[in-house]
């Protein structure tokens, strides 16, 4: 890649599941990368082993970075863990932080904001959710993520020139989860039951349907919003097609050679959503964007990546 086409881009929270994914994505592009994590959440240096650009330590609702140019930024960085309840730690470290990146992409003549917002605006609203329909959280991170959509758009609206586009993730899975804890895909949480040759838990009777989306599409939508994204806006990120944790079970099975039979057990939680599914036609149309993994296909990359990362550990590598 000569100067002309090389870029430099910012990646926060760069060492967590999805901004680590892209941050060496772009890097084997051949493009300069800079990451930034406070390594207080899901960040974790393991994420970006093999990793060869700066790593800056700092929480953006605390630090201003100044005085550094980037030629796009792809905002990862956000408390994910829709169970936390500190309203006033939620709105802090996700609104109020994105409003001082947004103010420093200003200043610095950034042109282009791509930053995660989430599926968990539309609550359990009617499916499948488009993004013109009415916004309703069930959660303080699911509201949290409205109003970055609603800053977002009245920032663009004061700053003509940059384009802000948010990203709705759906039920993402794959390498790089490692360190969410609870958080984790249930891809990810069934897969270790599996594996300890235990049966697969899920709420009775496992057909509650997900739009679960793979890392590796998440990544792509991500690139395809920084070149093909014309005007400010946010989009959904998912498949479009819905698939129940029975589907997700058959899946393992095959790639485990296993013939596990689920546990079904009842549901403790008041509020559980039956259903998500994202209408993509938006995506496709303003953003190019069309998924390459089907269920199937994203859960064999996945066990084959586990696999050998099972491995490596026991031989003592990593």
């Amino acid at each position: 890649m000569d100067s002309k086409t090389k870029k430099k881009y910012l990646v926060t929270g760069g060492a967590g599941f999805i901004g680590s994914n892209l941050a060496k994505t772009l890097e084997a592009q051949g493009h300069e990368v800079t990451v930034v994590d406070d390594f207080s959440k899901n960040g974790n240096f393991n994420n970006l082993t093999g990793f060869k650009g700066d790593v800056i330590t700092a929480n953006l609702f605390e630090y201003m970075m100044h005085d550094m140019y980037f030629d796009a930024i792809f905002h990862e960085a956000a408390i994910t863990d829709t169970t936390v309840t500190d309203q006033k730690a939620m709105m802090e470290q996700n609104v109020e932080a994105f409003k001082n990146l947004l103010t420093f992409a200003a200043e610095n003549e950034i042109k282009k904001v791509i930053y995660a917002s989430s599926a968990a605006v539309y609550g359990n609203g009617p499916v499948p959710n488009a993004e013109t329909q009415s916004t309703r959280p069930e959660n303080v991170y699911g509201f949290s993520k409205a109003v970055m959509d609603n800053v977002a758009r009245l920032f663009a609206e004061d700053n003509h020139d940059m384009k802000i586009i948010g990203l709705r993730y759906f039920n993402v899975y794959g390498p790089g989860e490692y360190y969410k804890g609870k958080m984790a895909s249930m891809v990810y949480q069934l897969y270790n039951q599996m594996k300890e040759g235990k049966r697969p838990r899920v709420f009775k009777s496992g057909e509650q349907q997900r739009d679960f989306v793979y890392i590796k599409d998440i990544v792509k939508i991500n690139l395809c919003a920084l070149n093909n994204g014309k005007e400010t806006g946010v989009y959904n990120a998912a498949t479009g097609i819905p698939r129940d944790y029975n589907d997700i079970i058959r899946c393992l099975n095959k790639e485990l050679g296993t013939r596990l039979e689920p546990e079904y057990i009842d549901n403790p939680y008041p509020f559980f959503q039956l259903k998500t599914q994202a209408d993509m036609t938006l995506a496709k149309e303003k953003l190019g964007f069309e998924p390459d993994y089907s269920l199937e296909a994203g859960i064999a990359d996945y066990v084959a990546v586990l696999e050998a990362r099972n491995q490596q550990v026991k031989n003592g590598i990593a």
